[in-house]
């Protein structure tokens, strides 16, 4: 996508240095734009986890990047540092797929490289292609996912759309493009009469610091509401299309992604709004049956409850606390949103029901 006129994706390799690899930081949005510079397997660890780096895709996309940093980098006993690697790295979050679907497809990559030069290759070549791959999925996510909003619009006899999104599921998630919000750019590039109403997501107000700032870039006209306006909102009839992302989806269609979403979806289940799922063939996890007694809940510090931050009045960006002293909190980072309040799940290779059987034949000949 572009900021102020120039293509940007997420992630992606410095052109001076092989040994580079160049990522748009997340925490300094919205207020500021800055690239930062991830030269050792440590330094991705440290993004991931910290969220610097954040968003189902790109988490997929910087574990390939921080792998091949890791053949790079090796010692002479190149598969144990390797090992030790992936193991970093998968520790990081743990309820997004695509981390550990990106690092064991890098380690099956490079496991019978013999010579060093063959791995770095390798591991170069599997980065390179999960980031591609990850913003072409998105591109025809937006394709797919546009009729949606084209079928709205038609309804509507051509007036405004309005969309309700959660939390940040736009190009800054992925590599480029994005789910949730591929499809919303794909219709607003057509013509099509659009309007996002854009879910705060507390506690770290992705929705509010990203998927404002990237709306905001493309021109794409959107309201910020609180988190719990959206129940509000479907019953005055001013929500025509849930959108929403997702972090890992189980054979069964359940699907895991930021918390609160859970909530969007009862209420629009309610209220007789569709309810879709944007994802990439890469965050199904067939292997898991069940979404909602299986997926790890990631389970992050207390002080994103107890703290926020944001721009003073004097233009500088500070953190305050907005409780007691000593109060207690709790930090989940996700929900399980189950299959039957989900009228459709998005893919690059269509749109199907959430169901074991749809699902297994969309995804039949994925390896």
């Amino acid at each position: 996508m572009k900021v102020d006129g120039e293509h940007y994706r997420t992630i992606w390799i410095a052109a001076d240095d092989p040994a580079t690899v160049l990522a748009i930081d997340q925490h300094k949005l919205p207020h500021e734009f800055e690239i930062m510079r991830l030269c050792a397997v440590d330094d991705f660890v440290a993004a991931i986890k910290d969220m610097r780096v954040r968003g189902a895709g790109l988490i997929g996309a910087a574990a390939g990047y921080g792998m091949y940093i890791a053949a790079l980098t090796a010692p002479q006993d190149r598969a144990q540092f390797m090992f030790v690697a992936a193991e970093k790295l998968l520790a990081t979050r743990p309820t997004a797929v695509n981390l550990a679907w990106a690092v064991k497809r890098q380690l099956r990559a490079t496991e019978k490289c013999v010579a060093r030069d063959d791995a770095v290759r390798a591991a170069l070549r599997t980065a390179e292609a999960i980031a591609d791959e990850d913003a072409e999925s998105c591109r025809r996510i937006g394709l797919h996912g546009k009729e949606l909003i084209i079928k709205a619009a038609e309804k509507k006899r051509g007036g405004t759309v309005n969309i309700l999104t959660h939390c940040n599921a736009g190009w800054l998630a992925f590599v480029d493009h994005g789910s949730a919000l591929s499809p919303v750019y794909a219709a607003f590039d057509e013509g099509i009469k659009t309007h996002v109403w854009v879910d705060e997501t507390r506690p770290r107000n992705q929705g509010a610091a990203l998927t404002c700032w990237e709306l905001g870039r493309h021109g794409v006209p959107h309201t910020l509401v609180a988190d719990n306006a959206g129940g509000h909102l479907m019953q005055h009839g001013m929500v025509d299309l849930v959108l929403v992302g997702a972090d890992r989806v189980a054979r069964n269609g359940d699907a895991a992604n930021k918390i609160g979403t859970y909530l969007k979806a009862l209420a629009a289940k309610d209220n007789g709004v569709p309810f879709y799922v944007a994802l990439p063939s890469s965050s199904f996890d067939l292997e898991m049956d069940s979404g909602l007694a299986n997926v790890p809940i990631e389970e992050r510090d207390a002080s994103e409850v107890c703290f926020v931050s944001g721009k003073g009045s004097e233009g500088k960006v500070t953190t305050v606390q907005i409780c007691p002293d000593g109060t207690q909190a709790r930090n989940w980072g996700f929900d399980v949103t189950p299959a039957r309040l989900i009228d459709g799940l998005i893919c690059e290779r269509g749109i199907c029901a959430a169901s074991e059987k749809e699902i297994n034949n969309m995804l039949k000949d994925v390896v």
